[in-house]
């Protein structure tokens, strides 16, 4: 499975349905070498060249229903909406 947000595919997907914490990565597991949270409050990993790698969306589910959409700045502000995390959410 795999999630695209903006520009990037994160190809590694993983949600915690108990804590609602959607985990999502680019490529193979490797080392993040910087870390940054977004405005919203989502954590952006990034690796060596400034590419973001990772990126961890807490209240996924409950942003989703709230709002119908999740607004994640990373650098630029992208909305994502409910068709592109349905699959993600469900595993």
């Amino acid at each position: 499975m795999t999630v695209t947000i903006g520009d990037i595919t994160f190809d590694s997907v993983h949600y915690d349905a108990g804590g609602d914490v959607l985990y999502l990565h680019v490529g193979e597991a490797r080392n993040a070498v910087d870390f940054d949270e977004s405005p919203e409050g989502h954590a952006l990993r990034f690796d060596a060249h400034g590419n973001l790698i990772g990126l961890t969306i807490v209240n996924a589910k409950w942003l989703l229903d709230k709002y119908g959409k999740v607004s994640i700045t990373m650098p630029e502000r992208v909305e994502v909406g409910p068709d592109a995390l349905r699959e993600a959410l469900a595993a």
